[in-house]
């Protein structure tokens, strides 16, 4: 039985822009969201054009910023130090 996945349009859009970025790994996504892996690449199927999801599955694959264990050791936060506050973020800013 899948899991149904239950978000806004709002958080849906975030966690697809959390998705394309490439230092926010997919920890984060479960840490504000409760997806796991798994269920971000079901709603990124869902929510994208065929051609799109093949794009960003074909870029993620593999990449190692989006796994928190593959990142280097000296990366110890969810976003990127250019990026600024964000709407309907649970985490904390500095």
């Amino acid at each position: 039985m899948k899991k149904k996945i239950d978000l806004t349009e709002e958080q849906i859009d975030r966690v697809i822009e959390m998705a394309w970025e490439d230092r926010t790994p997919f920890e984060a996504m479960q840490v504000q969201f409760g997806l796991k892996e798994q269920d971000v690449i079901t709603l990124m199927r869902r929510e994208m054009k065929p051609s799109s999801f093949k794009m960003w599955r074909a870029r993620v694959q593999g990449r190692g910023t989006k796994h928190q264990n593959k990142r280097p050791e000296d990366t110890n936060t969810f976003r990127c130090s250019r990026q600024k506050g964000i709407s309907n973020n649970k985490i904390s800013k500095r």
